[in-house]
């Protein structure tokens, strides 16, 4: 089975993963509301899924407020006479570490990437209760809000509360039969493409060839295409008692990550003093201790970067 007829929203998708969620949603069968800040880039996200005999729509609006959910709501709504799919991509980076971060840079991270989806989400929940119908939510996280990152706060704690919110719409909207999921792309984007580590990986994507097995396997690291089959996937009927996950993809890697849990627990007949802690907490729990950031392995020196040519 695909999509056909259902109706999808996917924020942020004038470019990059959201424009490839977008085009696999409507390869799949289903019509598609575009969504970009810049009108231009909307409109010619939209023309490449007409151009291949889908249905598109463009909206252009920042995503964040209550007005542009209602706006896409109603576009889909208007335009395709339905909706049974969100997809909440858009976002914007205001990379800093911590004593360099403005509160304009941390608000507009969450603004876009955490508002943006709890605003949208619930005019779409509102839109499936109503008219009985059992959708899908798919929200996008990151690795950064599982595990942290040097230089993103703001950006973590969007991804982070993402998550967490996910897991309560799960429960929320199960007697409606409406699912909740997050997928965790990880990808060349234009963030990516400037680090070094991903140089052999996105030159040969650029060529168009595969890109290493070191990456696409050890790292789990691709195209956007790769992560596009995914939300596809959890936008079907098949999909049906999926919900409350959050899945990770990409390159050839699918991934299910955990909920947290409890990694040890010790108990002291009452309570833990500051005292019983000094004296115990290392030999108790102190080997247990959980890493922060992401561990990549080495580079093999095949697919490491080329040495800068000295000036």
């Amino acid at each position: 089975m695909n999509l056909e007829g259902k109706v999808a929203i996917v924020t942020g998708s004038g470019r990059g993963l959201g424009l490839a969620y977008a085009q696999e949603l409507a390869r799949q069968g289903a019509a598609v509301v575009i969504n970009d800040v810049d009108a231009a880039v909307a409109a010619e996200a939209a023309d490449s899924i007409t151009s291949a005999g889908g249905r598109a729509v463009a909206v252009a609006a920042p995503v964040g407020s209550s007005e542009t959910a209602r706006q896409l709501v109603n576009a889909a709504v208007e335009t395709f006479g339905r909706l049974d799919i969100l997809v909440t991509n858009a976002g914007v980076l205001r990379d800093k570490s911590l004593l360099k971060m403005t509160d304009e840079d941390f608000d507009l991270v969450i603004d876009v990437h955490l508002r943006g989806t709890f605003t949208c989400v619930r005019e779409a929940f509102a839109y499936f209760k109503e008219n009985n119908v059992t959708g899908r939510i798919i929200a996008v996280g990151s690795p950064t809000g599982q595990r942290g990152n040097f230089g993103q706060t703001n950006y973590a704690a969007a991804k982070a509360g993402i998550v967490g919110m996910v897991r309560t719409w799960a429960l929320e909207m199960k007697r409606a039969g409406v699912t909740a999921n997050v997928v965790i792309p990880v990808a060349a984007t234009a963030m990516t493409e400037t680090l070094p580590f991903f140089e052999k990986a996105v030159q040969a994507s650029a060529r168009g060839e595969a890109m290493p097995d070191f990456f696409r396997k050890d790292l789990g690291f691709g195209t956007a295409g790769d992560v596009a089959g995914l939300v596809a996937f959890l936008a079907s009927d098949e999909a049906g008692t999926i919900t409350g996950q959050a899945i990770g993809v990409g390159g050839d890697r699918l991934q299910l990550w955990s909920h947290p849990e409890a990694v040890a627990t010790e108990y002291h007949d009452g309570g833990w003093s500051y005292e019983e802690l000094i004296s115990n907490f290392e030999g108790l729990l102190g080997n247990k201790l959980q890493s922060v950031g992401e561990e990549f392995p080495e580079l093999p020196a095949e697919l490491r970067p080329e040495p800068t040519p000295a000036k």
